[in-house]
């Protein structure tokens, strides 16, 4: 069975989550990390004291993305991730690209929900909304021209980035619109696999 250790309330345990899901695996996900720290065992599975990790039949695996990218060819096949070069390379840039887009979210989020409104850097919100509002123009305008970015049909590039942008999309800042994108995140919604893994409560 495969045993994937790592809170969900983390983004990048989502990510791995909401990809077991949707391919319909079967799976063990035990709490590990923030309140629920870490012990030594853990911590020999990944040294550098992140989560997520797996186990999939005996082999251990961390990073986010790579897991994704491991799961989805061992387990999810051409539906998930392609195997011709450039269609697998034009997925594998947007999961790669992803952490540009969470590196922009991430401080609006750890400021909104993570801090006590009387602590929180309103100059550092102000600037990543600015950044993220410009990023998204990006990701407006590929899916003005493709259905998902992992092309026509949902796949495994665009998990990295749809997790989020739904911490986009929550988040009581002014947001500038962008049709595609907020098209693309309605069809996301549609998924009952990222509605269940994904649209919880942010903490």
């Amino acid at each position: 069975m495969l045993t994937i250790w790592g809170r969900i309330n983390s983004h990048n345990v989502k990510k791995v989550v909401w990809l077991a899901e949707e391919m319909g695996l079967t799976y063990d996900r035990r709490d590990v990390g923030g309140a629920f720290g870490m012990d030594e065992a853990y911590r020999a599975l990944n040294p550098n004291a992140l989560i997520p990790t797996i186990e999939d039949e005996g082999f251990v695996l961390w990073e986010s993305n790579s897991i994704l990218r491991y799961l989805a060819a061992n387990h999810g096949g051409e539906a998930f991730y392609p195997t011709d070069p450039k269609a697998r390379a034009s997925v594998e840039r947007w999961m790669d690209w992803s952490f540009t887009w969470a590196d922009a979210i991430r401080p609006i989020f750890f400021q909104m929900v993570r801090t006590e409104a009387d602590k929180r850097d309103t100059a550092l919100v102000e600037r990543s909304v600015a950044r993220a509002a410009g990023l998204s123009a990006i990701l407006d305008d590929v899916l003005g021209r493709q259905e998902w970015l992992s092309g026509e049909a949902f796949g495994v590039g665009d998990i990295p980035v749809a997790a989020y942008v739904h911490t986009w999309f929550q988040m009581p800042v002014e947001r500038p619109s962008r049709p595609n994108l907020e098209r693309w995140y309605a069809a996301l919604q549609a998924r009952s696999p990222f509605r269940d893994v994904v649209m919880i409560p942010l903490s």
